[in-house]
């Protein structure tokens, strides 16, 4: 009997060890494949129109785009090696700043696909309250 107790504190101590540390570890990791398949499954579908999550790295500034409401321009390279363009209106969002090749930007925003990769933009707030709000992420400061 006392044998049999002693195994079952041990199996509460072990699931509670994996539940605070281990078990969040790969709760995360499988949120983050969910993120980059959510990008990579619109590419390769030709989805426009959803709401993504992720991260990449700045490998490209482009000049803003100045036409009607004005938006800082950059392409990511996602973990899959596909690119996106990130297209961020600065009428309604700050801007990043200083940005910079090499650099990690998280991010959350509604993907439109192209056959280069794709562009990702809502990433601010919608003023009007029509639109689920986005955001970009860099150095730990949240633009949004």
């Amino acid at each position: 009997m006392k044998k049999l107790f002693s195994t079952i504190i041990l199996v509460v101590a072990i699931v509670g060890i994996l539940h605070y540390s281990g078990w969040s570890f790969f709760e995360e990791l499988r949120f983050e494949l969910q993120r980059v398949d959510a990008v990579s499954d619109a590419f390769q579908k030709g989805l426009s129109g959803i709401q993504v999550e992720g991260q990449g790295v700045v490998v490209k500034i482009l000049q803003d785009d100045r036409k009607g409401r004005r938006h800082q321009r950059f392409i990511l390279e996602l973990d899959s090696g596909q690119t996106l363009l990130v297209a961020h209106n600065i009428d309604l969002a700050p801007r990043i700043s200083p940005l910079i090749k090499g650099d990690e930007v998280l991010f959350f925003g509604e993907y439109e696909w192209n056959a280069q990769g794709g562009v990702l933009h809502w990433t601010h707030h919608d003023p009007q309250g029509r639109h689920v709000n986005g955001w970009l992420e860099h150095k730990g400061v949240r633009y949004k």
